[in-house]
This record gives C-alpha cells, structure tokens and sequence, in this order.
C-alpha cells in the first residue's frame, strides 16, 4: 500500500491549489481517504475525508465551502481543491487511507503518504 501526495506549492491568498493522492497497491475506493494538515508546533488535524462506503464527504469547520474533495477511482486518486486560501492554510498537508472505509479522524487512519507543503502568502 502506496499513497503519494503531491502538488503543494507556494500561493498567495485568495489563490487556489489543488493537492493529489494517488494510490497503489490497493483499490482506493473501497477505503475511506483522508487529507490533514500539520502546522509547525501544532498536531495534524483531520481537513477532510471520503467514505469508502458511500462516498459521504467530511470537511473541517475551517475549510468548509473552501475546499472540496475529490475522487477518481478510473485513477485511483483523490484530490483536494483548495479556493480562497488563506495564510492559516499554510501546513504540510497529508493524505491517508483508512481501511474501514470510515474514519475522518488521524487516529483511524492505516497508512499515510509523505506531506506535501502548502504555504500561503504573499
């Protein structure tokens, strides 16, 4: 089980990216996939998830209606738009898949890719 993440970058507020989680060594879309963030001094927290059940989504109260999750199962990938970015956003940014197919918090999480650095600013 494989998970890279990819397309972090530096942008300035108000401008959008979006971040990649793709899979190998296993069908993501029977899992549940995560995306979180961990800011320098802070823990990782939960930004949002997909449910490997039913598709249902999760989004942090902090990113609600900024960010939206994303998944590609003919790609095996997930991915995270983020609009409106704002400096609080700026975190190493981390997917991971959850093999209940459930979770939204890190603790459910079974298998993590390397982070990949947001910063916003200008």
């Amino acid at each position: 089980v494989q998970l890279q993440a990819s397309g972090g970058g530096l942008v300035q507020p108000g401008g959008s990216l979006r971040l990649s989680c793709a899979a190998s060594g296993f069908t993501s879309a029977y899992y549940a996939i995560g995306w979180f963030r961990q800011a320098p001094g802070k823990e990782r927290e939960s930004v949002s998830c997909i449910n490997g059940k039913d598709s249902s989504t999760y989004y942090a109260e902090s990113v609600r209606g900024r960010f939206t999750i994303i998944r590609d199962s003919t790609k095996n990938t997930v991915y995270l738009q983020m609009n409106s970015l704002k400096p609080e956003d700026t975190a190493v940014y981390y997917c991971g898949a959850d093999r209940d197919g459930l979770g939204v918090r890190v603790i459910e999480y079974d298998y993590w890719g390397q982070g990949t650095l947001v910063t916003v600013s200008s």
